[in-house]
């Protein structure tokens, strides 16, 4: 999984922890009103916790099977156990409980962060439809709402989506949003101090560890390696053992040449949750290390992961056609992409139909598509590298080097592998061969 899709995941995941601490609250949230923010909650004891959560909804379902509000909470701790475990068994368990909370506000927003996180964005717009219908001082529901919008394509209504968020509740969550959606516009400056005013409004560590990996985030994607560092390594202080900033610092790690440290936190992180942005990262880290053997296994695991996701209605054909293209295997890649295309117009989709396309050696069909994913101003360097590659295939040397730099210079380390690809072809095109 590449980097455009890392970001809006991230967005919607915080959504997801949101849902999962009204799951923890019960009808009656006993934390609301300025209590200190809780002890630090390593990957494992934030599954356990997860898992008492569950236990005690179905203790209080099995006495009120007709609580329809905790079904709806159940429901949404699966779709969060799901994310802190990497097993999307959990969407079904989640999508039965949530069935079962019928038609309420907080039942569809269960069920649009469920959507999200299958990567069913027109069910997601719908269902965030429905629960602003009933709940239209949610902003939790115009999250989902933003959330589905910006991987549709729809600029424009994912940011009222955001200002709407704003106006109700300025918090952690809907400056996440606005931070993603200057990002997505090229306002770099704009998306950091929407995020430093999100983790000033952060009150738990989930929050405050969730804002120090965007801001981290933010500066490794901008070629700020120690910058990143410290918000990954401040994020950890906050919560001891959390799963985005570990990789985090195992890509810093790698950026700085310190492969086996790198390569040795991939393995670790791989074992306790088998994402595919993992199992990709680690593969390719693998493969710039002369690991083949080792890679071909991480790829061959990755490959069921994408299946095993499938299998519960989490279809994600823009990742699958990236990481395709990247391994050469054009037929597969344009497939993915094209039914990707079929669903949604996106910049990320876009992206994704150029590179396909360029794999496919039809460079000038893909130079169109690269030009409505660069349209919205992001300073994505995983674009301009895929823009650079097909610029230069069609012999337009002086604009493939401007793309080929430009990425360079956004993030030398925007890929184990795609980052060398990007500097020999540079080199090249440099020396006219």
């Amino acid at each position: 999984m590449k980097y455009q899709q890392r970001q809006a995941v991230a967005v919607v995941l915080l959504v997801t922890a949101a849902l999962a601490y009204l799951a923890a609250s019960g009808p009656a949230d006993s934390r609301a009103g300025g209590a200190p923010p809780e002890p630090a909650v390593p990957a494992v004891a934030q599954q356990n916790q997860m898992h008492k959560v569950v236990h005690q909804l179905q203790q209080r379902l099995h006495e009120l099977p007709q609580d329809k509000d905790s079904w709806a909470r159940l429901g949404s701790s699966y779709v969060e156990l799901a994310r802190v475990t990497a097993d999307p068994a959990y969407y079904a368990k989640a999508e039965g409980a949530l069935k079962n909370a019928g038609d309420t506000g907080l039942a569809a927003i269960g069920m649009g962060t469920l959507a999200n996180a299958r990567h069913d964005f027109h069910a997601a717009r719908d269902w965030a439809a429905k629960a602003i219908a009933a709940l239209p001082a949610s902003a939790e529901a115009h999250g989902v709402l933003a959330d589905a919008l910006t991987q549709l394509g729809d600029d424009a209504g994912a940011e009222e989506a955001v200002q709407k968020m704003l106006d109700l509740k300025p918090n952690t969550a809907s400056f996440a949003r606005a931070s993603f959606h200057f990002e997505l516009h090229g306002n770099v400056d704009g998306a950091r101090d929407a995020m430093e005013r999100a983790l000033k409004a952060s009150t738990t560590p989930e929050e405050i560890a969730f804002c120090r990996y965007r801001l981290g985030e933010l500066a490794f994607d901008h070629n700020q390696l120690d910058v990143a560092a410290q918000h990954y390594e401040q994020g950890l202080a906050a919560r001891g053992d959390d799963m985005t900033l570990t990789q985090g610092m195992a890509k810093v790690a790698a950026a700085r040449g310190d492969a086996p440290v790198a390569l040795d936190s991939y393995r670790r992180l791989v074992a306790r949750a088998p994402l595919p942005q993992y199992l990709q990262e680690y593969a390719e880290l693998l493969e710039a290390n002369g690991k083949t053997e080792e890679a071909a296994q991480q790829y061959a695991v990755l490959s069921e992961q994408q299946r095993l996701m499938e299998s519960q209605g989490a279809s994600d054909d823009l990742a699958a056609a990236l990481v395709a293209a990247d391994r050469g295997d054009g037929m597969q890649a344009l497939r993915r992409a094209e039914a990707e295309w079929s669903r949604r117009q996106s910049v990320f989709v876009a992206d994704a139909m150029a590179w396909a396309l360029h794999v496919n050696g039809r460079d000038a069909e893909a130079l169109s598509y690269s030009d409505r994913a660069v349209a919205l101003g992001w300073q994505n360097a995983t674009f301009s590298y895929h823009r650079g590659m097909i610029l230069a295939a069609l012999g337009r040397v002086a604009e493939a080097q401007e793309a080929l730099v430009q990425a360079l210079r956004l993030n030398a380390n925007f890929s184990p592998l795609q980052s060398l690809k990007a500097g020999r072809k540079l080199a090249e095109l440099r020396g006219g061969r």
